[in-house]
């Protein structure tokens, strides 16, 4: 066993993740490039742990795959356990409980809904003025209504699951802290489970509670834990893909101006795909541990190691997407890791993808003189947080 702790020497190593170049702020940290050139997998230093980065393409989707590499990390053990953080077969058989909410065809009758959506909260935004905080006023109330809705949440209580939810999201937090705020939104989850036991809606939560807890199935406290997981990856990465996404064809208005002109469904489809590859806002997302000796892209890595998988990297392989620092939206993304891969690829992708089909074509052809209020080095990025974005864009138009 050679799992590493907080006391080996991890000064010589480099940090991950690593910083982004302030003129650069949509690529990853340039030493990924490097990583990528050299043999095996790189030894770096991840909240005081060494930990193999993996950052090729094939490699990352063999640590997402093999299953001789298990998402059962040692740091959550004794805390409530959530499907993303199992094996199979328990982690297919709590998954499976939940596709249905999140299917191409679930998502697909919900489209109209969450267009009427996105048009209220632009005309909110629009009635207030000629200027907004694109984060605030649009980019985080999509997502956040449409998975409360799902979820059967109060969008009333917004502020307090947004709040814990970046905390929680913030890779400096301790573990300490991380169990204070999980404990704050599990109270919260396990009253609204126990509401929905007695009150059923049409709603999420209320199908688990009806159709697993209630037969004995799932407990209070799991459907609570997978409810706090669904709730905030729900709304925080996708707000921030979209006020991402914004600020990118802004800096490039050739693209912006295909996508808020075309009438063609298929365009705005691999677009939104190409800016999931290009972005990759989950920067310190996925990590994994050997459950055993595993030899991944000619590295041998011991039982107990830890593994990170270097998504942004990833997607930004030249050996799988040519130019790969070059935006291009007609580009074949087929396959990009964005939503991970293998058998924990993201559950939400589905209605992620239908939220920014939406929302940034209705943005910027209601607002066509849509413009950054603010020089784009003002701008301030989310490095210290999971998933990458902007913490607020003020724009005018």
């Amino acid at each position: 066993m050679s799992n590493q702790t907080a006391t080996d020497n991890t000064t010589d190593l480099p940090a991950f993740p690593g910083k982004r170049e302030a003129r650069c702020p949509f690529a990853p940290p340039s030493e990924y490039t490097d990583w990528r050139a050299k043999d095996g997998l790189q030894r770096v230093e991840r909240k005081g742990e060494l930990v193999w980065a993996a950052s090729r393409f094939e490699d990352v989707r063999t640590v997402l795959s093999d299953p001789r590499i298990s998402a059962a990390l040692p740091e959550d053990e004794g805390s409530p356990a959530a499907f993303p953080g199992m094996d199979d077969p328990e982690h297919a058989r709590l998954r499976m409980m939940l596709t249905r909410d999140f299917s191409v065809k679930r998502v697909q009758q919900m489209r109209p809904h969450i267009q009427g959506l996105v048009d209220d909260i632009l005309e909110t935004m629009i009635s207030k003025g000629s200027s907004a905080d694109l984060v605030r006023d649009y980019a985080l109330p999509i997502p956040s209504l449409v998975i409360s809705l799902l979820l059967g949440v109060p969008y009333a209580d917004h502020g307090f699951f947004q709040d814990k939810g970046g905390a929680l999201l913030d890779t400096r937090i301790t573990k300490q802290e991380r169990d204070a705020v999980l404990g704050e939104l599990l109270g919260y989850l396990g009253e609204l489970v126990e509401r929905k036991e007695r009150e059923p809606a049409d709603d999420l939560l209320s199908r688990l509670v009806t159709e697993r807890v209630q037969t004995g199935q799932l407990s209070r406290e799991m459907a609570a834990m997978n409810g706090v997981l669904l709730l905030i990856a729900g709304h925080e990465t996708t707000s921030n893909m979209i006020s991402l996404s914004t600020l990118v064809l802004l800096q490039d208005p050739e693209q912006l101006t295909r996508i808020r002109d075309t009438e063609d469904p298929a365009v705005i489809k691999n677009a939104v795909e190409e800016l999931l590859r290009y972005t990759t806002i989950a920067q310190d997302q996925i990590m994994r541990v050997a459950a055993e000796d595993v030899t991944v892209g000619g590295q041998l890595i011991r039982a107990g190691d830890l593994i990170v998988a270097n998504l942004p990297s990833g997607n930004r392989d030249e050996a799988i997407f040519t130019d790969p620092d070059t935006l291009d939206i007609d580009r074949n993304t087929r396959g990009h890791l964005a939503f991970g891969y293998g058998v924990h690829q993201c559950l939400g992708q589905n209605l992620a993808r239908a939220e920014l089909e939406i929302a940034l074509p209705t943005l910027l052809r209601r607002l066509p003189g849509l413009k950054l209020a603010v020089p784009m080095e003002q701008i301030r990025f989310r490095d210290e947080m999971v998933t990458y974005g902007p913490h607020e864009l003020p724009v005018t138009w």
